[in-house]
């Protein structure tokens, strides 16, 4: 490092926040990444690791504190601990800004969308206890979740502040030593207020229960099929005053409180839909399209998990102009023949693959709709997108996750 080693500590001032959530600052001519910083501190930092001219550091000490540095509230957070929060050091406030900035950020450098509209970002009703469902590894009869860092450790959690406290309730009441063969663990809870286990094994055998603790259990097996053990194989939301059937194993946002935002923002920023037929693409249990029937003349769902796929039609069976195709969306839009006005991305954080996009881009829809829940690949997707003949309108973003840097967001794309 222009002759500092390794070993070397060096003061630097932390000019921005970095999408992964680390502060980035420079020295002697490199970029340093600097996790549990804040803009505008300046701290001694240790180099850990260096790629090229990015280096990886660790703070020893903080020389200058951002007003907005608060106390964290977990045991468990910081450096060597638990990698699940990173944010718990800055205020609320602020975490809302930096998010807006690390989106907007991310949709110039790698888009190339200079002057995109990102609108302020939507904060979450509840900043501690919003997880509905949250995913453990078992380590030794105890729960863990992945440690901070790169080295893919593993740090038992005996309190966890993100997640729904009856969960966290239940986790202190269960006894897992008595579970044999347990590798991971998530605990959900519906909106009516039941609990539920969703377990995996070693062997993919279920484990002998035994529990006076009134929830339901299931195991999962390695090809995601559910097995029912205990109580019901099913938990039930309800959104909106629409009630839905979500299977162990099926994707679900644990963040309830928010979903009522989540789905006013999909419907706003679809505009209106009257006599129109809707394309509803990843489109999970039917969540959106529960809402979008009503409003519109044909809605077409493809989702390819199985048991998902059964939630779905078990969810819209009171509307008769729903289609529901069972398969990746690869391999089905170039089966469609119905003339779309508008279609709904909800891909998964590694977004949409170059040959989805092509198959779009030949139905020629006027609109697309993206949920996105990484800034990267929302911004490289609407690069492509761009190229395509698409004009980025607005990004909306929606906080899903305090206390972290993870950034949701709703993206209006128009042809032409």
């Amino acid at each position: 490092m222009n002759g500092d080693t390794m070993t070397d500590t060096f003061e630097i001032t932390i000019d921005t926040m970095a999408h992964g959530g680390s502060g980035l600052g420079r020295h002697s001519g490199r970029v340093v990444f600097v996790p549990y910083t804040i803009p505008g501190e300046r701290a001694e930092v240790r180099p850990v690791s260096e790629k090229g001219r990015v280096v990886f550091g660790q703070g020893v000490r903080l020389v200058e504190a951002s007003a907005d540095r608060v106390l964290p509230r977990c045991p468990h957070f910081g450096p060597g601990r638990c990698g699940r929060c990173q944010w718990q050091h800055i205020a609320y406030p602020a975490q809302l800004l930096l998010k807006q900035d690390v989106l907007a950020d991310q949709l110039e450098r790698i888009g190339g969308f200079r002057d995109a509209e990102v609108r302020p970002l939507i904060p979450c009703s509840l900043e501690w206890g919003y997880n509905a469902r949250m995913t453990f590894n078992v380590v030794d009869g105890e729960l863990a979740l992945p440690a901070a860092g790169q080295d893919m450790t593993l740090h038992p959690i005996s309190e966890c502040h993100i997640l729904n406290p009856d969960l966290l309730a239940l986790k202190d009441s269960l006894d897992l030593e008595t579970i044999t063969g347990l590798r991971e663990l998530t605990l959900l809870r519906g909106s009516d207020g039941a609990t539920m286990l969703v377990i995996r094994t070693h062997d993919d055998e279920p484990p002998e229960l035994e529990t006076d603790v009134p929830m339901s259990v299931n195991l999962l097996s390695s090809d995601n099929e559910p097995v029912n053990l205990i109580g019901d194989l099913h938990a039930r939301y309800t959104v909106k005053g629409r009630d839905l059937r979500v299977t162990a194993g099926s994707y679900f946002r644990a963040n309830l409180t928010q979903l009522e935002r989540l789905v006013d923002v999909v419907l706003e920023t679809l505009g209106s839909t009257e006599g129109q037929a809707v394309l509803d693409l990843y489109a999970g249990v039917g969540l959106f399209s529960v809402f979008l029937s009503p409003r519109a003349r044909r809605v077409t769902l493809v989702e390819s998990h199985p048991q998902t796929v059964s939630d779905a039609e078990e969810n819209l069976s009171a509307f008769s102009n729903v289609d529901i195709i069972e398969g990746s969306v690869e391999d089905v839009l170039g089966e469609l023949d119905d003339q779309y006005a508008v279609a709904l991305l909800d891909p998964p954080d590694d977004g949409l693959s170059v040959e989805v996009i092509d198959a779009l881009v030949a139905l020629r829809l006027p609109r697309l709709v993206y949920l996105s829940g990484d800034p990267a690949t929302l911004a490289r997707d609407g690069k492509r997108l761009a190229a395509q003949g698409y004009t980025l309108r607005y990004v909306q973003p929606i906080d899903l996750a305090p206390q972290t840097y993870y950034i949701d967001a709703v993206a209006l794309f128009e042809r032409g």
